[in-house]
C-alpha cells in the first residue's frame, strides 16, 4: 500500500462515492474535510487523518487506516476505514396522522368528527 493517497481516489476506493468524479465534485464543493480543513481533492491522505464526509445532508467521520488507490473487496475496506459516525436520532412519532384511502370521496360526519378527535380538535 501506498504511504498517502488521494483524498478523492481513497474515498472511491473505500465505496463512500460510486464514482471518483462524484468524489471530486463533492471536494470541490466543500463537502469534503480532512483534519478539519476543507479539502481539495489532490490533497493526499494518510493513516490517522480523519475526514468529514457531507452525504445528504448529514456528516460521516471516517479515520483512514490504510490507503488505497483502487477498489477493492468489502473486506479490505474494513481494514482499510474506520467508520466513527454517530448513530442518526432515533425518529419520534409525533402523533398519529390520519390516512384516507384515495377516491374514498368526502369524509361522513362521523368520520370527520374521528379525524378531528385524533387530532385533538374535539370539543
Amino acid at each position: 500500500m501506498a504511504e498517502s493517497a488521494r483524498v478523492d481516489a481513497w474515498l472511491w476506493a473505500v465505496r463512500i462515492f460510486k464514482t471518483r468524479t462524484a468524489a471530486t465534485a463533492a471536494c470541490r464543493a466543500g463537502h469534503v474535510r480532512v483534519n478539519g480543513e476543507r479539502a481539495k481533492a489532490a490533497q493526499p491522505v494518510r493513516p490517522g487523518d480523519e475526514l468529514r464526509v457531507r452525504i445528504q445532508g448529514f456528516d460521516r467521520i471516517l479515520v483512514v487506516k490504510q490507503t488505497i488507490t483502487k477498489r477493492v473487496g468489502a473486506a479490505v475496506v474494513a481494514e482499510s476505514v474506520e467508520d466513527r459516525t454517530p448513530p442518526p436520532p432515533p425518529r419520534e412519532l409525533t402523533g398519529f396522522v390520519p390516512v384516507r384511502d384515495r377516491g374514498a370521496g368526502r369524509p361522513t360526519k362521523r368520520e370527520r368528527r374521528e379525524i378531528d378527535r385524533l387530532r385533538g380538535r374535539a370539543e
